[in-house]
């Protein structure tokens, strides 16, 4: 492969584990989680919205941890275990959290909605593990899961069509079926 100088750049081998298979690829070292997810792989779920880290569309968790797969090279990823949406549940069997969504509305067009869910996991992760926001009142104790604990989470997820109740209803319902 040549870049736009006429310089070679030779592709790099990188391999990790994604929705539970172990898989190796063959990439531009320049290319992002998300178009090596998206172009590579064919994981339509994870969507590329501002493809400058501030809409939150492209969200995958990494060992667990939310990011924005567009702001990140794949090959940076060697050995890492990643989760998008693909990775949850099917048609026939939704993870709950996706159910949540569904009963609550949690969406409109639906553009934003991988990320939502796949943030919504990594946010009551967050909570579970005490790790505070902004707006986390002690950092002593349990944090408790009120509405504004999660809008700040979420923020860093946009949605255009502005169903943010909606999500916040589905989230506290799933997190009401957690231990």
């Amino acid at each position: 492969m040549a870049d736009t100088n006429g310089s070679v750049v030779e592709p790099v081998r990188v391999g990790f584990t994604l929705n539970g298979g172990v898989l190796s690829l063959e990439l531009d070292p320049r290319v992002t989680l998300a178009s090596a997810l998206r172009e590579h792989l064919g994981l339509t779920g994870t969507k590329i919205g501002c493809d400058q880290g501030q809409c939150g569309a492209c969200t995958v968790l990494v060992n667990g941890r939310r990011i924005n797969s567009c702001l990140t090279l794949a090959v940076m990823h060697e050995g890492d275990a990643i989760t998008t949406i693909e990775g949850l549940g099917t048609p026939e069997a939704l993870h709950p959290i996706q159910q949540a969504f569904i009963e609550h509305d949690g969406f409109q067009c639906g553009y934003c909605t991988p990320g939502q869910i796949l943030s919504s996991l990594a946010v009551l992760e967050e909570i579970r593990a005490g790790i505070p926001s902004h707006v986390t009142g002690s950092l002593e104790g349990a944090i408790p899961l009120s509405d504004e604990e999660i809008r700040e989470r979420m923020s860093g997820n946009l949605c255009r069509c502005a169903a943010y109740p909606n999500i916040i209803a589905a989230i506290r319902d799933f997190a009401g079926d957690q231990p």
